[in-house]
């Protein structure tokens, strides 16, 4: 039977396997991106077909993750920050399988953009994913430092993503009425430019997640409010 010394010990050693898991997925749905959108913008289909297979991992953590929490919850009986802790971890878990979805259907637009011949376009879907991917990891830093200062930059930077959605949807929907012929290649961009704004929408709920860690407060919904001007009503 573990002495009431080696209790604590076990239970911080615990949750920071907990923390490690998280941080490998995060390292999994960010490179799960990365590769979509190179599969896109190189047209290598062999990339687009690494996310889809290796999707499986993805969800295979957040699994493991969801495990390990409620185990913690079932055995420990956390209280206060540790307790939050722990249910926002099984949150951030489902946000990053769902930032994996998302370069699954990236990935899956590409092997159909790259069966067809290529069309230009003008916009910049790395430039996008990069803002985008930057929140990921801002996010997943906010956690790890435990920083809600650091995850309100999240909030702030997603303003910048639906900007830029608006913009490359009308210069997409320009083009298809100037080249109609490429109506259904122009969808799929359209879809890809979707699909990154829903990654940044993903990282913003991490960062709520983690305001909540460590404040104890719900901004969800609300986390630009919260950015703008520090406590909203």
């Amino acid at each position: 039977m573990a002495s009431p010394i080696q209790m604590p010990r076990q239970f911080d050693q615990e949750l920071d396997d907990l923390k490690q898991s998280l941080l490998r997925m995060a390292a999994l749905a960010e490179t799960a991106v990365r590769k979509s959108v190179l599969s896109v913008t190189t047209r290598n289909s062999d990339l687009a077909r690494d996310v889809i297979t290796d999707d499986i991992n993805l969800n295979r953590l957040e699994l493991a993750i969801e495990d390990k929490a409620f185990k913690l919850l079932a055995l420990r009986q956390p209280l206060a920050t540790d307790l939050r802790l722990i249910v926002a971890a099984m949150r951030i878990a489902t946000e990053l399988e769902r930032i994996g979805d998302q370069a699954v259907n990236i990935a899956e637009r590409a092997l159909e953009l790259n069966s067809r011949e290529p069309v230009e376009l003008p916009v910049d879907l790395k430039a996008m994913a990069d803002i985008a991917l930057s929140m990921v990891r801002t996010s997943i830093d906010a956690f790890v430092q435990q920083d809600p200062k650091l995850a309100v930059q999240v909030c702030q930077r997603d303003v910048e993503v639906d900007i830029l959605d608006d913009e490359y949807i009308q210069k997409i929907l320009d083009v298809m009425i100037d080249e109609s012929r490429w109506v259904v290649r122009l969808h799929h961009f359209i879809i890809i430019v979707r699909n990154l704004e829903r990654i940044a929408d993903l990282a913003t709920n991490i960062a709520e997640a983690i305001v909540f860690i460590v404040e104890g407060k719900v901004i969800k919904h609300r986390c630009e409010d919260w950015a703008l001007f520090g406590s909203p009503a």
